[in-house]
């Protein structure tokens, strides 16, 4: 696997898509390989060629290919906001919500004991069900129209991102290592543990599973009727 991303480019990525406009964006991903941060990234990538920002029709295109080619669970549907930003198609995607992935990912999948809880579709805001309401102000109504129930989706997917991450290793004594990791219970702290002791392939596995998980959380939500918001001004 190649070096990829550190974190002050990940850090200059998520930096810019709160920015103004995509122009940042678009210098941002310079910063590594554009197809390890294509869920994180390709929204405010199709918000940028929606707004004609030069290059960014050439930065869609390029992760339209990547996205095709890498074939994730939540790509596709990525795929047609790019395409629809680009003039490419003009077939509806789902209704725009103002939701933080990343959050959403989180109850999905997190921690068991704090994932699941409900999506505020008139704000787009995530609520784990163990949100403390005294603390935090919040109260779930019983209005379908407003709250959407979210799931937790298991350990399964995790599971596969670990199997996935081993066989593209290019450490093949590393690779036997997590092998014999991932046997049996306790599969997930061994993994751990044994990727903490190299800080090269901890960075490259959560790169990968935080662009699996993202793509997860995009496929669900467009199950569900929605699709992230594009950023910047004027984004849809």
């Amino acid at each position: 696997m190649a070096e990829g991303w550190d974190e002050d480019g990940l850090r200059a990525v998520r930096g810019a898509l709160h920015g103004p406009d995509g122009t940042a964006l678009l210098a941002a991903l310079r910063r590594g390989p554009m197809n390890e941060v294509l869920q994180l990234a390709g929204d405010g990538v199709a918000a940028a060629a929606a707004l004609g920002l030069p290059g960014a029709t050439q930065t869609a295109a390029t992760f339209l290919g990547a996205l095709r080619e890498r074939g994730f669970r939540g790509d596709e549907e990525l795929a047609d906001v790019l395409r629809v930003s680009i003039g490419h198609a003009v077939n509806p995607v789902p209704c725009p919500l103002a939701v933080d992935l990343e959050m959403l990912a989180v109850l999905l999948e997190g921690d068991p004991a704090e994932s699941g809880g409900w999506l505020d579709l008139s704000t787009g805001e995530c609520w784990s069900t163990f949100t403390n309401e005294l603390e935090t102000g919040f109260e779930k109504a019983d209005d379908p129209e407003r709250w959407l129930s979210v799931p937790t989706l298991g350990s399964r997917d995790g599971y596969q991102d670990m199997e996935l991450f081993i066989e593209r290793l290019d450490d093949a004594a590393l690779a036997d290592r997590l092998r014999t990791a991932v046997r049996g219970r306790g599969a997930f702290r061994r993994f751990k543990d044994i990727l903490a002791r190299d800080e090269r392939a901890w960075r490259l596995f959560h790169r990968l599973s935080d662009e699996r998980q993202l793509g997860r959380a995009r496929a669900w939500l467009a199950e569900e009727g929605y699709r992230p918001r594009l950023p910047f001004r004027g984004g849809g």
